[in-house]
């Protein structure tokens, strides 16, 4: 965000001098009416009506060009926000959104969207105009002392006015804001899972949970609304009001002969002018504290990414791979993994098996630096997994979750992990023969060119299985992880699997397999058998095998072998 300051600073500057001179042109209604009615009227000039008219055109024109170019100028700081902010913003979010608490901030990209909304709208324009108002109520004093007084007057019940709207109404606006990002998650959530709310009949139930985190939204809305309403109705009282009071008192001035009818005229047009942004700022003051809370949270945000350290760039790993009593907990009551150790030289394959819920797939994401330890590491050719900076380790990882989801798009773009597939067609084509999909690809509707929809819809979740397949081996992966990898994958795709992985294997690729099936695992070097969140067998595969048979006598919770 500093940045941003920094390099859109004469953004503000130039919209700052052109609010000078816009608000120095908005005294031209009143002067001309004052000119008006104490020159023209009484000296009956056609010369001097003309002069006058073509002057304040003149000045008019001039205005509305300084207006445009303000608005522009805001309107590319908003561009500018948008260019030097939305990238990292969303790559902490997608940072924190791995976390197994979920991401910290959810509405980032909400945030920064209020914030650029509020750059190009006009609520703005009220804190370049505002700083103004002290210069109209001293010309008006100049006018006549009374005229200033109650001028000073409204200014202060107006900001009174702000004042009060805000702590009546930023508790309810805070609350709505939070209950809303419920029931908005809740909605976001249901869509996700509709195909199982439709098939299931859980529509009604769905419908009326959603309706009650709905309510609890409104209810706070409602009576910030309301609050903010009848602060609404008492400033255009106010407003009224005082152009009454103004134009009253200018009258008796008259009448006792202290001031002209144009003076009077001309000081309660300046009082509209003085009171404008003001006003403006009252009406918007629900976007102006929606604006402030999500500066304030960019802001920590920023803060947070820029006080960690950039991680020093490493040569290429080769694939060494060494987990050292690794525990991990997403609460400290229950841990998942409880000090899990394995070594894998450079081109081993390990069969990770267990029962569900053994801390498979945890570990995996640790492997993968996805997670971090409590306790413990995960260590690539002897560095931290976590010092490694992401961008360039994933050139030499591949992974294939769980549950694969792929982004709209193309076929080739998702094996390339969204870079440009004119730029690396040899690589897509190579990732996808290695995973043995290339024939596959060739038979879609327009093969590498398909376009497989939201989520990869358009696919099967075979064929979707096996294109994430080939997107863990783009490039030149050396560490890969394959979590349950033929869960959805009928025989022919078992069959491309096992020689996918056999070729890893050629090209001494480090390859970690998850998978309830065993019979994927006939060329892996090591297994490793979890239960609970422990290393229960740890060894070669036909030890680890014989004893899972019963050939050998029970080890019962052996303790991992390190392996040179």
């Amino acid at each position: 965000m500093r940045e941003f300051l920094t390099r859109c600073r004469f953004f503000f500057v130039y919209a700052g001098l052109f609010s000078l001179f816009i608000n120095l042109l908005l005294l031209v209604s009143p002067l001309y009416i004052m000119q008006l009615f104490d020159r023209v009227l009484g000296s009956r000039s056609g010369a001097t009506l003309l002069m006058l008219t073509l002057a304040a055109f003149g000045a008019l024109a001039v205005l509305a060009v300084l207006e445009a170019l303000r608005a522009r100028l805001l309107v590319r700081a908003g561009l500018a926000l948008d260019e030097i902010v939305s990238r990292p913003v969303l790559a902490e979010l997608l940072r924190s959104a791995v976390s197994p608490k979920g991401s910290a901030q959810p509405y980032a990209m909400r945030d920064l969207a209020t914030l650029r909304a509020f750059l190009s709208g006009r609520g703005i324009f009220a804190f370049f105009d505002a700083p103004w108002a002290p210069v109209f109520v001293a010309l008006i004093y100049v006018f006549h002392p009374v005229f200033g007084m109650i001028a000073t007057l409204g200014i202060v019940l107006l900001f009174a006015l702000a004042i009060v709207e805000e702590k009546i109404t930023q508790p309810h606006i805070e609350e709505a804001r939070a209950r809303g990002r419920e029931s908005g998650a809740f909605a976001e959530q249901s869509a996700r899972n509709a195909e199982v709310v439709y098939a299931l009949g859980m529509i009604p139930a769905v419908a009326g949970r959603w309706r009650a985190l709905n309510d609890r939204a409104t209810a706070p809305q409602t009576r910030a609304s309301n609050r903010t309403g009848v602060t609404l109705a008492a400033t255009k009282f106010t407003r009224l009001l005082l152009q009454i009071t103004m134009l009253a008192t200018g009258a008796w001035l008259i009448i006792e002969q202290h001031v002209s009818p144009g003076i009077m005229i001309a000081a309660t047009l300046i009082l509209g002018r003085a009171l404008s942004p003001v006003e403006m700022a009252i009406s918007g003051w629900k976007a102006m504290i929606e604006t402030r809370g999500a500066w304030a949270r960019l802001r920590a945000m920023t803060e947070a990414m820029e006080a960690r350290p950039a991680p020093m760039p490493l040569p290429p790993p080769e694939g060494r791979l060494e987990v050292e009593r690794v525990v991990f907990a997403r609460t400290p009551s229950r841990p998942i993994l409880k000090g899990v150790s394995f070594e894998l030289a450079v081109g081993e394959s390990l069969g990770l098996i267990g029962p569900s819920a053994a801390g498979k797939s945890t570990l995996a994401r640790i492997v993968m630096g996805i997670w971090a330890p409590v306790t413990g590491a995960v260590r690539l050719d002897g560095a931290d997994i976590a010092e490694w900076e992401r961008e360039r380790l994933g050139r030499y990882v591949g992974y294939l979750p769980q549950d694969v989801e792929l982004f709209s798009g193309t076929v080739a773009e998702n094996i390339a992990r969204l870079e440009d597939p004119q730029r690396c067609t040899e690589q897509i084509i190579a990732a996808a023969r290695g995973a043995g999909v290339h024939d596959m690809i060739l038979r879609l509707p327009e093969g590498y060119d398909t376009n497989i929809g939201p989520e990869g819809t358009v696919l099967s979740g075979g064929q979707r299985q096996r294109i994430g397949l080939a997107r863990a081996l783009f490039g030149e992966p050396r560490l890969v992880v394959l979590d349950e990898p033929n869960s959805n994958l009928d025989s022919e795709g078992e069959d491309a699997l096992m020689q996918c992985m056999q070729r890893l294997k050629e090209e001494r690729v480090t390859l970690i397999v998850i998978t309830h099936r065993p019979s994927i695992l006939v060329n892996i070097d090591r297994m490793l058998v979890l239960r609970e969140g422990r290393a229960e067998m740890f060894g070669a595969r036909q030890e680890v095998m014989a004893r899972l048979r019963g050939a050998l006598p029970a080890v019962g919770a052996a303790r991992p072998q390190a392996i040179g």
